[in-house]
């Protein structure tokens, strides 16, 4: 009978060390500089998340659910893969694989990542869900221009935060991610579709918008690094043309006391999702509190730099 770790709202392994006093979790703070920088701009990258050893073991799970028979395929929220015999050449999109896999069931617990999650959101937050990104050496893979939370209203109020955390080195060959700074001042845009044309979101900005889209900038970070973005920010990512492999892990959040919305039409569109009823909080088994402000930080969260809860 396969575990589902969804049972667990605790690390099970020791991947990710647990600091044992408040100045030791205070040490993954954010500087105040990145914090603004997030204010501004809708986003802060270059944050040291990984190292090494958690890298590889990360990749070895990665490598495993990329096999649609994998032991855990059933706990998926959602599962696409092209099926090919080589796990470096699957072209691999998930969600879930915290159910299915230790290391990535850990991670939501990195204290690397739980510290600034606190900071950006404002408040103690609930796991979302997470995805598995791989896109494979000479392959498309491209995930057109999109905002996070137009898929994501079924939930109320907008209180989320999306944190990538690269697998491998991310660049402009490979496919990183891609910005539009500022863009996350525009406020909830009609969706434009996440495959094929990057390029179609033009029509459904305004001019000026249009010339804050020439602007995009590339997200290039080193393996083991992440960058955190707003719910509103305007972001895709192009095709793999190099040589190498690009995957990466995406970590969802949402504030705790967020409700859900869900009235059929805002389904996400996977009959696999935990739904909850319309006015519900998101919590329980499949929403856990991964960060508690005062069990941490205590006295010493008065003194780090954050945002206002949105």
């Amino acid at each position: 009978m396969v575990t589902d770790f969804a049972n667990h709202h605790e690390p099970l392994t020791d991947l990710f060390t647990r600091p044992a006093t408040p100045e030791e979790w205070a040490a993954h703070q954010l500087s105040a500089d990145q914090v603004a920088h997030f204010v501004e701009h809708g986003y802060v990258a270059g944050v040291r998340l990984l190292e090494e050893e958690q890298i590889e073991v990360l990749r070895g799970e990665l490598a495993e659910m990329t096999d649609p028979e994998h032991d855990g395929r059933e706990l998926f929220y959602e599962y696409h893969s092209n099926e090919s015999d080589n796990p470096d050449t699957v072209l691999f999109h998930a969600l879930g694989a915290w159910r299915a896999r230790r290391a990535f069931h850990d991670i939501l617990w990195n204290p690397r990542f739980l510290v600034p999650a606190w900071q950006l959101l404002g408040n103690n937050f609930r796991l979302f869900h997470d995805q598995l990104f791989s896109k494979p050496a000479q392959h498309g893979g491209v995930v057109a221009w999109h905002q996070d939370f137009s898929y994501w209203t079924w939930t109320q109020p907008m209180a989320h935060l999306t944190c990538w955390i690269g697998l491998d080195d991310a660049n402009e060959e490979n496919g990183c991610l891609h910005y539009i700074p500022g863009s996350h001042r525009w406020g909830l845009l009609e969706k434009t579709g996440l495959a094929g044309d990057m390029d179609s979101v033009r029509d459904v900005l305004t001019p000026a918008q249009v010339e804050d889209f020439e602007k995009q900038r590339p997200i290039v970070l080193k393996k083991g690094e992440a960058t955190f973005h707003h719910p509103l920010m305007m972001h895709g990512s192009y095709e793999n043309q190099s040589d190498h492999s690009r995957r990466a892990t995406v970590i969802n959040l949402l504030a705790d006391g967020v409700t859900s919305n869900w009235e059929g039409a805002h389904s996400p569109g996977t009959e696999n999702f935990p739904m909850l009823p319309t006015g519900e909080k998101m919590a329980g088994r499949f929403y856990p509190i991964l960060f508690d402000t005062k069990k941490a930080l205590g006295d010493l969260a008065n003194e780090i730099p954050t945002v206002d809860a949105r």
